[in-house]
């Protein structure tokens, strides 16, 4: 007997989706920051054994009131994931509260498939409180309280049970994917997402929102990666805020995404950034197809 299945994360910006993910997979697969909406893609980690094939889908935080085509589009990869879930894994905080409107939470309910509602960041609780919060959400839920799995997502604690748990609501499926892959993205795609990354951690406000990440190039050779990338911003006056005074806050994001990529693929890594500019690009149609938000 084989089974294999998608296990899609799905809940509100900031709830620590990917740092889940990242946790379960044991793999650096999505970008963390402290930033909501960093993840805008649907991405998927995979994890194999001989007679089960977990794959899990990190998604976009859920936005209530989308303010551009690109938030739609974003919205469009939750949507998706919950059609094609074979276990729903509902992501809340420990700071949310119990009986408060989740429309996507109640579409979730009312679907006939399997779901998981996994607390997150309990590390700021005690026992007690914890144990409060689950029953308060096993009375709006309803569901069952083993359905129900308190974690701490940063700490890696208690994601044991969420993996277990997911595995024996599995159902009997053939592999979908060579055993041998960890996530259906490519190289370029992970590069693009690190250097994003760096984006959100070194700018405030508005302008990693307004940013996209596109790698030109990608040449891999035996002791170096030569790689090209191009960052679009959404107005001119954002270019040289993204490049800086002498160039300084474009190096400084250069510097530390070349050092995470070398963590990455265990080699020196050639990196070159360009600052173009797209206008509006988050509502434009062939712009967001030509950056995969199809």
């Amino acid at each position: 007997m084989h089974k294999a299945g998608f296990v899609n994360i799905i809940g509100k910006p900031n709830v620590g989706k990917s740092t889940l993910i990242n946790a379960l997979m044991g793999e650096k697969l999505s970008i963390v920051t402290a930033k909501a909406q960093t993840t805008r893609h649907r991405i998927l980690g995979i994890l194999s054994t001989e007679d089960t094939q977990l794959i899990f889908s990190d998604t976009p935080g859920i936005i209530d009131d989308p303010k551009y085509m690109l938030h739609e589009r974003m919205m469009n990869f939750v949507h998706t994931a919950l059609e094609d879930a074979d276990v729903v894994l509902y992501l809340v905080e420990a700071g949310e509260k119990p009986g408060a409107k989740y429309p996507i939470l109640e579409q979730v309910l009312k679907r006939d498939k399997p779901v998981l509602l996994v607390i997150n960041k309990i590390d700021t609780l005690d026992q007690e409180e914890v144990m409060k919060l689950m029953v308060r959400w096993q009375e709006t839920t309803s569901l069952p309280m083993e359905r129900i799995i308190p974690v701490s997502a940063l700490k890696v604690f208690n994601t044991e049970r969420v993996l277990k748990a997911s595995l024996e609501l599995l159902p009997e499926n053939p592999p979908y994917f060579d055993k041998e892959l960890w996530t259906d993205r490519s190289e370029r795609f992970l590069a693009s997402e690190i250097i994003r990354g760096n984006i959100f951690r070194k700018f405030r406000q508005e302008i990693p929102y307004s940013v996209e990440v596109v790698i030109v190039s990608f040449i891999d050779e035996p002791t170096i990666i030569k790689i090209a990338a191009e960052i679009y911003v959404n107005r001119a006056s954002q270019k040289p805020m993204i490049i800086g005074k002498g160039g300084e806050a474009l190096k400084q994001v250069g510097t530390h995404s070349r050092k995470e990529l070398e963590e990455n693929y265990g080699k020196k890594v050639f990196l070159e950034i360009f600052v173009k500019v797209k206008e509006d690009w988050r509502e434009n149609t062939n712009m967001l197809r030509q950056f995969g938000y199809e």
